[in-house]
Parts: structure tokens; C-alpha cells; sequence
């Protein structure tokens, strides 16, 4: 056998040996590929079901922080005229001085309109706490929004509420700011606080259930037309009432984000290792002397 078969030979075996130790890496690469698919599946996150975001207490007491700021501000806008033309004494050069100053703050309400998105900006973009989820910076960026949101309501009831006439400028910037921050907030809370495919069905039982609750402004606007002798003083205590309902939203909101955040940083904490203890427990054990029997 000649050289050049020699070498040849060689080259043959280094090639196989070559082809040899590649292609079980491969294949073991492919089973462990396999494996590690088959075994560690591709979990896809889980959603919300609409029924389940619908009856949940987030969206119930949302339900209600809408329900009674918007039939707080229908009642104010229909019972205004009687209002004023009581406190007026029956001045309609007053009547109607106050009835334009009205209506040139409803043209403000373009100014307040991006306040609200503002602070839930603002809150929303803050460096998160190591480890905090993305639902707990939502909930967190809107519980001062929806707070803010109930106060404004709150007091502009009262303003209403108190018979001064020079105090129902007071009550118009509150109405046009208050029904900005409302409207505003309904939206982006539904967008951050529930899962976005729901979005649209969730916005329309809102809008529904909204609806159905200010049909209440015909019974109450008769009832301060025709039995209080356009007095709405009742009315507006009722409501003032009602709209403490409006901080319950918020408070649960904070409650909820607060037990979010607990309950992350009680799984974070490792558990007591037994062992170490165990080991701790033998070192502090007298041992025996070399040599000792």
C-alpha cells in the first residue's frame, strides 16, 4: 500500500469520525429540543372571561362611581332653572346672567378634558417597586384619578346644595371640571383595569346600565317641579349623600392593589432552610477529641 492510499484512507476515517460526532449532538440536541417542548408546554396567559370581568367587584363598584356622577350632573343641569329662579327671587335679567355663565363654562370643559389622562400619565409612568406587576402599577396609576374624581363630585353637590346664589359659580367650574374627569376616567379605567378584547362590550353595559339609572332624572325632576315648588334643596341632599357611594370605587381599588402587592412580596421571601439549621444545630455540639474512645 502506497502512501497516497494511506493518506487517503486517513482522511476517510477522519471525515467519518468527524460525521460520527456531530450527528448525535444533533440528535440529542433535537430530542432535548422535543423534550423541553413536550414536557414544558408553551403556556399562553389566561384571560378574563367577559362574564367574569362583568361580575367582578371591580367593574360592579365602577358601575356605581359612574351611575351616580352622571345622574348627578343630569339632575344639577335639570333642575338649574328652578334653582336659579328661586334664589333669584324671580330676576330673570339675574336668571338669565347666570344661565349664559353656565354656558360659557361648558366651553372649558376642552381645557379639563386631558387633566385626568395627565395624572393617570404621570402615576402610570413611575419607575415600578422591584418585582411589581403590571396590573399593580395600573390599579395604582388610577386610584388618585377615580379619588380625585368622587371629591370633585362630592363637593360640587355641596355647592349646589347651599342656597348663595354668588356660590353657583363655584358649582359651574366644579360641574365642567368634575363631568371631565368622569367622562375621561370611565374610559381609561376599563382600558387598564380589564383585558383589552373586552374593552369595547364592556364600555356598552356600562353605557347601558348608565342609561337605565338616569331614567330616575324624570321621577325627580317632577318631583321638584310639582311637589317641592321648584325647591330641588331635598334633592340635592339626597344626592349629596349618594355621593359618597363615589369613594368606595377608589378605596377598593387601593385595597385590592395593597393585597397584590402583599401578596407578592410574601412569595418572594424564601422559605427557612431546614438544613441550614440542622447543620447549625451540629456545629454548636461538643465533638469528641481525636483519640478519645
Amino acid at each position: 500500500m502506497n502512501c497516497s492510499q494511506i493518506k487517503c484512507n486517513r482522511c476517510c476515517l477522519t471525515k467519518k469520525a468527524q460525521r460520527d460526532n456531530t450527528e448525535p449532538v444533533q440528535g440529542e440536541e433535537g430530542i432535548g429540543n422535543a423534550t423541553s417542548e413536550q414536557g414544558n408546554p408553551q403556556q399562553t396567559p389566561q384571560t378574563d372571561s367577559f362574564k367574569q370581568c362583568v361580575l367582578s367587584w371591580l367593574f360592579l363598584w365602577h358601575l356605581v362611581w359612574v351611575s351616580v356622577t352622571a345622574l348627578r350632573h343630569l339632575l344639577f343641569i335639570g333642575t338649574l332653572n328652578p334653582m336659579l329662579t328661586l334664589l333669584a327671587h324671580g330676576d330673570t335679567a339675574q336668571v338669565s346672567h347666570y344661565t349664559n355663565a353656565f354656558a360659557y363654562t361648558q366651553l372649558c370643559g376642552i381645557l379639563c378634558a386631558i387633566w385626568n389622562g395627565l395624572i393617570i400619565d404621570r402615576y402610570k409612568g413611575k419607575l415600578r417597586a422591584e418585582g411589581e406587576t403590571e396590573e399593580e402599577g395600573s390599579l395604582r396609576s388610577v386610584v388618585l384619578s377615580l379619588f380625585l374624581t368622587a371629591l370633585q363630585c362630592l363637593l360640587f353637590s355641596i355647592c349646589a346644595t347651599i342656597p348663595v346664589l354668588p356660590l353657583q359659580y363655584l358649582t359651574f367650574v366644579l360641574q365642567v371640571v368634575n363631568r371631565a374627569f368622569s367622562f375621561g376616567g370611565n374610559a381609561a379605567f376599563i382600558s387598564i383595569a380589564f383585558t383589552v378584547c373586552h374593552f369595547g362590550k364592556l364600555i356598552g353595559v356600562v353605557n347601558a346600565v348608565v342609561s337605565a339609572v338616569l331614567l330616575l332624572q324624570f321621577p325627580c325632576i317632577i318631583l321638584v317641579n310639582e311637589v317641592l315648588n321648584g325647591d330641588p334643596l331635598y334633592i340635592n341632599i339626597a344626592l349629596c349623600i349618594l355621593c359618597l357611594a363615589t369613594f368606595i370605587h377608589p378605596a377598593y381599588v387601593y385595597i385590592r392593589w395593597r393585597r397584590l402587592a402583599n401578596q407578592r412580596r410574601s412569595s418572594a421571601q424564601p422559605p427557612p432552610n431546614d438544613e441550614n439549621a440542622f447543620s447549625g444545630d451540629n456545629e454548636d455540639q461538643p465533638q469528641d477529641a481525636p483519640g478519645s474512645s
